[in-house]
């Protein structure tokens, strides 16, 4: 019966390899094709046409109403009498200054350990206990009949010690406005730098009163601000372990 079990289990582990196989020669032939060649930068496209775009919906106070005033060239709708050149509407470009110093340094450190002892007998039960030789092949002892022990221990030491320091300018584009004035922004920036392209892309809500005379605005006045800085090419591809190690980790129970 056991090998009629494993008999059966062999086509679902043999269409696994294969698809293993399928991924693996697909992405080696993708790597030859561009042998000596620059990793590709991506096309300059509308970030609100993309497929995983989708419009941010935030909680919004009551709508004001501006009294305008017939002899007056100034409403209270206006932040300024002269024109304001920072971003405002949809589609304007401003300047997000990213100075990050980031430190973390954590340890932790565990230790358990147990041991139980369990012994049970039954020396007199109603005679019974005289019984118990014709159900046995050996002769037991009725106030002994059980003796367990168990032990066991854990010890466990984890640190963590991390830096990360970028500091870089990004022009990003409002993409929405919403009701309160606050402004959606979208952004990336793409470096090539000879076969190692690095890749900056942010994304937030930022406050109209946040953005400085010259247009731009540090990245901790960004609300729910989404940052990512990482690369693809030569360097990257050394850096990551192979897909059949990434696998075996995946799959490993122990």
């Amino acid at each position: 019966m056991k090998a009629v079990k494993m008999n059966k289990k062999w086509p679902k582990i043999l269409m696994m390899c294969v698809c293993v196989v399928s991924l693996s020669a697909c992405s080696a032939a993708d790597r030859i094709k561009n042998i000596g060649e620059p990793p590709k930068q991506s096309a300059i496209v509308n970030p609100t046409l993309q497929k995983n775009y989708q419009p941010v919906s935030m909680p919004m106070p009551p709508s004001q109403i501006v009294q305008k005033s017939g002899n007056s060239l100034w409403t209270g709708a206006q932040q300024g009498f002269f024109k304001d050149q920072r971003a405002k509407t949809v589609g304007d470009i401003m300047t997000v200054l990213i100075d990050i110093d980031d430190k973390g340094k954590m340890e932790n450190s565990s230790e358990r350990s147990r041991a139980t002892s369990e012994t049970a007998g039954m020396p007199n039960m109603l005679g019974a206990e005289s019984k118990l030789n014709q159900f046995f092949p050996q002769a037991i002892d009725p106030s002994n009949l059980a003796n367990a022990t168990a032990d066991s221990s854990y010890k466990g030491d984890g640190t963590i010690d991390r830096k990360e320091k970028i500091q870089m300018k990004l022009a990003v584009t409002v993409t929405q406005v919403l009701p309160n004035g606050n402004m959606v922004i979208k952004g990336a920036q793409e470096v090539r730098v000879n076969y190692e392209n690095r890749i900056l892309q942010l994304a937030g809500v930022v406050r109209p009163q946040d953005i400085s005379i010259d247009n731009t605005v540090s990245y901790e006045q960004i609300a729910e601000a989404r940052i990512s800085y990482g690369g693809k090419g030569q360097i990257t591809d050394v850096q990551q372990p192979r897909y059949g190690e990434q696998l075996y980790d995946i799959i490993f129970p122990f």
